[in-house]
């Protein structure tokens, strides 16, 4: 994997791009670094590859925003998170490449048209019942994808809580997702010893990725960059499902 300048290079950017956005911006568009990888790679590989580099970018951002949570909205999508990453494991299993190919790509171009769909700056609400649904949807599709965040944003965007507050908690209830990840990835052999060696050839670019990232919090609109990641994920969901259809 490594032996190819073009795909190293591919991703190292993704790696990077992962640390920024959940060392920073509160997750919603790490996945795009799958949807990258899984441009060059087998989705399979593209997840095992991603997801060892996800827990290191969620280890080095946690001390960053220790105790910063909100607890009970963590607890409510936590509670749902694990049967959804149930769910996952159980369609992984019978999923082909492009099965995975068109969820990925879904997923991401689901995110693009949910951000620009036209809605009322001030939200009710929501009912912890709807985390309980959202925390579900984020554990398959974080499981099947590593794209999580967006069910995670639906609910937590309409809680009252700031920015800081917000990354905060997503940081936390990816950590666990991950670690509840990691297991069923092993066994269902996702992580070769080609995937393990890449791993700790991008480990340093992760951990510049999450060091970015947390610097951004403070200073970078989030307009700018996930308007630049709205045009990534449109591009790669669009070759995503082209390539899974033809």
């Amino acid at each position: 994997m490594t032996d190819s300048p073009e795909v190293f290079a591919l991703a190292v950017l993704a790696t990077i791009f992962a640390g920024v956005s959940k060392g920073g911006f509160g997750s919603g568009a790490a996945f795009a670094s799958s949807a990258l990888m899984a441009l060059v790679l087998p989705p399979m590989q593209a997840l095992g590859l991603m997801l060892p580099l996800l827990m290191l970018i969620d280890v080095v951002s946690l001390p960053h925003y220790w105790r910063r949570w909100s607890w009970p909205e963590s607890k409510v999508l936590l509670f749902g998170s694990i049967p959804g990453v149930a769910l996952g494991v159980a369609l992984f299993s019978v999923a082909n490449d492009d099965v995975l190919r068109l969820l990925i790509g879904g997923v991401a171009l689901g995110f693009v048209l949910w951000q620009l769909w036209p809605r009322k700056q001030a939200r009710a609400k929501l009912p912890n019942w709807v985390g309980l649904i959202a925390g579900a949807t984020a554990g398959f599709t974080s499981f099947v994808s590593h794209a999580g965040g967006p069910p995670v944003a639906v609910f937590l965007l309409t809680r009252g809580i700031d920015k800081t507050t917000y990354q905060a908690t997503t940081v936390l209830i990816f950590w666990v997702i991950n670690i509840a990840k990691a297991i069923p990835y092993a066994f269902l052999g996702v992580f070769s010893l080609e995937v393990l060696i890449a791993d700790l050839w991008l480990a340093p670019f992760a951990i510049l990725g999450t060091w970015i990232g947390v610097k951004a919090h403070y200073l970078v609109s989030e307009r700018v960059f996930f308007g630049l990641t709205y045009l990534l994920l449109t591009v790669t969901g669009s070759k995503l499902f082209w390539d899974a259809l033809t």
